[in-house]
């Protein structure tokens, strides 16, 4: 039955190639033709935004905010159309044309989608890309600010930072992430512990519904509200901009990273930092990083577990705590460094030789990573035993040196332990010791290979279920994987089949995102390959 299933796929994606000829002659007149009657007064403005493959500048626009190389290939499926509004009534024209014309929309602020979703479509699609709506108005009396979605969140951090030291907001840590995407799947970094994710400080927001009305917070109910903030991006219409609620950061904080290799106790020391971590101070942002190295001894390959930690306060104070806290970690007073709190974003960048204006910076000059990369997630509940590790350590040392394996082990705990997990769709709160990151990354020469680095990336994930959160195995929609299920390619996905993914993502949550979906959107006009999907195409 299942080979079926995928012949029956395959047979699907070659029809799409086969409608998306015939698409691509007729749709875009059409469509245009659309566009410029929506708004006859704007037409002359919505020109300056509308890209197809006929522009000289279309690939290098498309290509701009794609951050994994994976699905920038020749075989990629492209866009009929990219389209990038500089207001409200462009957004508002494409929903329009696009749903008059048959055509899907994938909408795009930062392009971080680990599966590509915002971005790549197997039907005749239009991108809307964000990238001119992104403006940051900052009220530093009120302690609030309106975001554009478009906005990275290194152009968030630099803005609120440009009017106080002493105020920020609750976002990734990594410059280049789209504020529109990071808060409609939660948002997490280095301050969650202290304040909650992204989505549990957003206090209004506008968003185009699938009719192409603009509502606020009040005009969209608190169902609307409540599932925007947290139930994954491309389901529910495409939100325009954010009131924030900004929060407090002491002018100064304190940095440490300290490396420990398998030959240094990393075993032992990562195993005791499962108990310690998720108890500290909400102060403190702790999470390590596990990869290979050379072995300075004999140069054999071995893991190296970076603890890096990030204080609100001073050195000293920290000290302390630390020593009281984790005395095994052997840190000593040159581990700890204090800085501003913007200086501590540019490090955690790998841009601490940077000025903060490097924030302002969209491009993928200074990523970390190399450029092909497939990750996964999972959600620790129990301390894992020393004899798992070690056996997650066997896994890291069996990748090639054309690949880089790279884990983290991000702690819990602090507030997250006090809001409900019904809050938001968010579920991933109480009685959650960390959150890991898998990604395995390759460059360019490799990727005839990428198939076994994802088929290690499987493996690795197959083995560490028995130590992970179960009945659902949680994950976090941010980091998006299509392993874990997906929506049949014609959007007619039986709430049975969305439920595999959806309550790995939101537990029960998934429930009340299906109800609003229903009330918003039952035709399903704004929908993905894990999208939410409307009871009207429930089949039992």
């Amino acid at each position: 039955m299942k080979s079926l299933h995928r012949s029956l796929s395959l047979l699907f994606i070659v029809a799409c190639s086969l409608l998306w000829v015939s698409a691509s002659a007729n749709s875009h007149d059409d469509f245009f033709e659309c566009l410029y009657s929506y708004h006859p007064k704007e037409s002359s403005s919505i020109t300056q935004v509308i890209y197809t493959e006929t522009n000289s500048s279309y690939s290098a626009l498309l290509d701009s905010s794609i951050r994994n190389q994976r699905f920038s290939t020749p075989n990629t499926p492209k866009p009929l159309v990219i389209v990038t509004p500089l207001n409200i009534s462009h957004v508002q024209a494409t929903i329009y044309c696009s749903k008059k014309h048959g055509l899907e929309i994938r909408t795009r602020s930062g392009g971080h989608d680990f599966e590509g979703l915002s971005y790549v479509s197997h039907v005749p699609f239009v991108v809307i890309d964000l990238v001119n709506l992104r403006s940051v108005d900052v009220d530093v009396e009120n302690e609030e600010a309106w975001v554009q979605s478009g906005a990275t969140v290194g152009e968030v951090y630099y803005r609120i930072n440009e009017r106080s030291t002493n105020l920020s907001f609750p976002a990734p840590v990594f410059r280049t992430v789209g504020i529109g995407g990071s808060i409609s799947g939660g948002g997490d970094g280095s301050l969650f512990r202290k304040y909650g994710l992204s989505a549990d400080n957003v206090i209004d927001a506008q968003l185009v519904d699938a009719h192409g009305r603009v509502l606020d917070r009040r005009s969209m109910g608190e169902d609307l509200f409540w599932a925007i903030r947290g139930g994954g991006g491309g389901s529910f219409g495409i939100v325009i901009s954010w009131k924030i609620k900004l929060v407090h950061v002491p002018s100064t904080v304190t940095f440490c990273s300290v490396g420990r290799t398998l030959e240094q106790n990393a075993t032992r020391l990562l195993h005791r930092w499962q108990y310690v971590a998720p108890n500290l101070p909400k102060d403190v942002y702790s999470v390590v990083t596990i990869s290979t190295t050379n072995a300075s001894e004999n140069g054999t390959k071995t893991v190296l577990a970076t603890f890096i930690s990030l204080f609100q306060g001073g050195a000293n104070e920290f000290s302390l705590l630390m020593q009281e806290r984790f005395p095994e970690l052997g840190l000593v007073k040159e581990d700890f460094i204090e800085m501003t709190w913007v200086e501590s974003l540019l490090l955690m960048n790998g841009l601490s030789n940077e000025t903060s204006e490097i924030l302002l910076d969209r491009s993928n000059r200074y990523t970390i990573l190399p450029p092909f990369v497939k990750s996964k997630s999972d959600y620790v509940r129990e301390p894992m035993p020393e004899i798992a590790l070690q056996g997650l350590w066997l896994h890291l040392l069996e990748v090639d040196e054309g690949g880089l394996a790279v884990q983290n082990f991000f702690a819990y705990g602090g507030i997250m332990e006090e809001i409900s997990e019904t809050e938001t769709p968010f579920p991933h709160r109480k009685g959650t010791l960390y959150k890991i990151s898998y990604n395995i990354a390759w460059q360019e020469e490799e990727n005839n290979n990428s198939q076994r680095y994802i088929s290690w990336m499987r493996k690795l994930y197959s083995y560490m279920g028995p130590f992970v959160s179960k009945s659902p195995r949680e994950a976090y929609v941010n980091y998006r994987d299509l392993d874990i299920g997906r929506n049949n390619y014609h959007g007619k996905t039986s709430y049975k089949q969305a439920s595999i993914w959806g309550r790995k993502y939101f537990k029960n949550n998934f429930d009340r995102l299906v109800y609003v979906k229903t009330k918003t959107d039952p035709k399903n006009f704004f929908k993905h390959e894990q999208s939410i999907p409307p009871c009207l195409h429930c089949t039992s």
